[in-house]
């Protein structure tokens, strides 16, 4: 784990300096959101292929019955504002609720027991041989044990460990809790890409860990049940995790190089730094073919003279240029 550190800062520093365009800023960051969906929902056996869930995130339509269906869009429109379930630096109970309401939403059979804590017990068991692999604290114990956990994620102790081991631990904990009736999984990967967020460690939104895990299902869950017989001692799961985070952004990292031009990467002033407003504005003109300022007071609920100011912005970056004139006025990709 001491030698992967350095490596895994060095990869990351490589990413968020590489010069870009915008465009292919914006479609890496598209690419890895569809592929965190894919990979997240498929571990839990949702039959949606890649090209499905990219047909999805796009808005068309797929043949495929409507849970599949809405369990991909579910966990999309969550990472994609992964942002809003923290408030001030801070995770919260409800925060965590909130994350899996909206990742089961019309889901599961009870939609009761969609953002609340079980109060059953369950197992976790192999559906092929019925064995049970797992059995999670009693029901009396979630409360406890979750409240300890948010108590965990916001001292002082995780705020001065790698965001990386933090969002590992949070993960497994959140996991062997098995809080939730169903959805545990994908709200746990949910909640170590929002600790990373959280810490301005994946700043970008360009590496996804769930592809790791789906590359090799069996071994994701030999580790986690390995961890189980040794809990507290969570060594081998945090050696795993931190190889999935050393593997996926090295991936990145390499794609990143092979689209930036050799000139660009000798460009002193380095990657173009773009908002997260900016971000959707340029996914928006991808989507539609351009923008107006009308667009943009609807999306944020601005006014004329604030969206006019945003976009002259970026036309002054030389992110985006203007077709037409007057109220016909339009942005387009530069």
């Amino acid at each position: 784990m001491v030698r992967r550190l350095p490596d895994i800062a060095a990869a990351r520093e490589v990413i968020l300096h590489a010069h870009l365009i915008p465009k292919r800023e914006v479609s890496i960051r598209r690419e890895q959101l569809v592929r965190a969906a894919h990979a997240s929902t498929a571990i839990e056996g949702n039959p949606l292929s890649l090209e499905e869930v990219s047909r999805l995130a796009e808005g068309r339509e797929v043949m495929a019955a409507r849970r599949a269906k809405t369990e991909v869009l579910n966990y999309l429109r969550v990472l994609e504002y992964i942002d809003r379930y923290q408030k001030g630096g801070l995770i919260s109970e409800e925060n965590i609720l909130s994350l899996h309401r909206d990742i089961t939403l019309d889901t599961l059979d009870d939609p009761a027991t969609e953002g609340a804590f079980r109060k059953v017990r369950v197992v976790v068991g192999n559906r092929l041989t019925k064995e049970v692999v797992y059995s999670p604290p009693p029901p009396k114990e979630v409360v406890p044990q979750m409240n300890a956990l948010v108590g965990w994620l916001n001292s002082d102790a995780a705020h001065q460990m790698h965001p990386v081991l933090v969002a590992g631990i949070a993960h497994y904990e959140l996991v062997r809790v098995h809080p939730f009736v169903d959805g545990n999984g994908r709200t746990a990967r949910a909640l170590a890409t929002l600790v990373l967020a959280m810490r301005e460690f994946d700043i970008k939104r360009f590496f996804t860990l769930d592809d790791f895990y789906d590359s090799d299902r069996p071994a994701y869950y030999n580790v986690l049940k390995a961890v189980n017989r040794t809990y507290p001692d969570c060594t081998v799961w945090l050696e795993y995790f931190m190889e999935g985070v050393e593997i996926s952004l090295h991936r990145v990292k390499e794609r990143v190089l092979l689209l930036s031009s050799d000139e660009h990467r000798k460009v002193a002033r380095g990657q173009v730094a773009l908002s997260e407003r900016q971000m959707k504005i340029i996914e928006f003109i991808h989507t539609h073919g351009s923008v107006k300022s009308g667009d943009l007071m609807r999306l944020y609920g601005i006014s004329r003279q604030a969206a006019g100011k945003e976009l002259a912005q970026m036309v002054e970056q030389n992110l985006i240029r203007t077709e037409g004139k007057g109220r016909a006025t339009r942005y387009v990709m530069a």
